[in-house]
């Protein structure tokens, strides 16, 4: 593939994967890992490298904007202990994920994948009370933490970024409001937290070639913008729909490439 097919590829690569980011509110990690795959013909260390790598720049910030300009808020104290935990849990998660076969790694994202699917759909008929958004800053920090770990090990030993399992936790475990939610799993866009994760791979050249990175990069950009826009236009119900849609269909993608 010439250096213009990947920048183009890339470009297309990042696209998508940045209106589903935007719109779901989580970190672009998953849609890279998969468009990667099958845009790019990247195997799936390689996928995963090349998602870590390109989240390094600040990507969702057009995003995270949108969202803050729709009266949606992040407070402080849940970042520092997600971002704690985030790092904890990304350097972890990319020294396992260099020790396992492709095969492993396929179908640990599709277990992943389908708990949190399980976990949308049994929180998709609860109300969110108005005490939960009175109290949103004294959430206890050991969950906060815990999310932050799950998130960052997920980040690493997938590639995936770690927005999912941001959001679904914050969402179905806390009962965080899910346009908040999403916000706060796409600061973990602008802030760097996977960059131990993002240098194991680095470090073995797990990545694919530096045209791709900078259309992913620049496609990125774009497509979180476009997509937080169309999310901040909808009800939390479309969102919450659309996130067990997507991540379902993610799902059944990745269970096709693992079987034999």
């Amino acid at each position: 593939m010439s250096w213009i097919h990947e920048l183009f590829a890339g470009g297309g690569v990042g696209l998508v994967a940045g209106v589903a980011s935007g719109f779901s509110g989580t970190s672009p990690g998953g849609g890279l890992v998969i468009f990667s795959v099958l845009l790019l013909g990247a195997e799936q260390h390689v996928a995963q490298g090349t998602s870590l790598i390109t989240q390094i720049p600040p990507t969702g910030l057009a995003g995270v904007r949108r969202y803050w300009e729709s009266g949606n808020r992040s407070p402080w104290p849940w970042i520092f202990w997600i971002g704690i935990g985030f790092l904890i849990g990304g350097a972890g998660g990319g020294y396992a994920a260099t020790a396992v076969s492709d095969a492993v790694l396929q179908w640990t994202y599709v277990a992943y994948l389908a708990a949190l699917i399980a976990l949308l759909i049994l929180r998709r008929d609860r109300k969110d009370s108005g005490s939960d958004t009175d109290n949103q800053d004294r959430l206890p920090w050991l969950p906060l933490l815990l999310i932050g770990v799950l998130a960052g090990f997920s980040s690493g030993f997938m590639g995936i970024g770690g927005g999912l399992a941001i959001t679904v936790g914050l969402v179905a475990g806390l009962r965080v409001p899910q346009h908040q939610a999403q916000l706060v799993s796409l600061i973990f866009s602008v802030v760097p937290t996977n960059i131990p994760a993002a240098w194991i791979y680095w470090s073995k050249s797990l990545m694919v070639g530096w045209p791709a990175i900078i259309g992913i990069v620049a496609g990125l950009w774009v497509g979180t913008d476009l997509g937080a826009r169309a999310a901040n236009s909808v009800s939390k119900a479309v969102l919450r729909r659309s996130m067990i849609a997507l991540v379902a269909l993610m799902a059944l993608y990745m269970t096709y490439k693992a079987l034999p």
